[in-house]
């Protein structure tokens, strides 16, 4: 996989970095599913991020519902598993990398006030 297709796929798909760790705790747990109150418990989380968090990794396609109310990790594809498996890898060896990718897909204007701050050679 690309270095460039999974930044895409991290700045589009995570909203937050609590989506990241949620998926990152979902896949550690992927043979079960999680309550929301665990999820909360355990990402020491408000219910709010988790909601939110679970929202959009559901629309995602990363994962599903269970009918008891729980969450599991449940990529709609092999290609989103790995991508997700890679995502969860380069955050492991990155974080702050990982993390600024999230922040300035959520708030372009961030990236380009930094941006105004880098001193170029001429």
């Amino acid at each position: 996989m690309s270095s460039d297709a999974l930044s895409t796929f991290i700045r589009s798909t995570f909203r937050s970095v609590w989506a990241l760790e949620l998926l990152c705790l979902l896949r550690q747990n992927r043979g079960r599913g999680l309550t929301h109150e665990e999820m909360v418990a355990r990402l020491r989380g408000s219910d709010l991020v988790v909601s939110q968090s679970v929202e959009s990794l559901t629309a995602a396609g990363l994962v599903l519902s269970e009918s008891d109310g729980s969450i599991r990790y449940a990529p709609v594809s092999d290609d989103l598993d790995r991508l997700a498996a890679d995502a969860e890898a380069r955050y492991a060896r990155s974080p702050d990398a990982v993390r600024r990718l999230i922040v300035t897909a959520a708030n372009p204007s961030v990236s380009a006030f930094a941006d105004a701050f880098r001193l170029r050679k001429d």
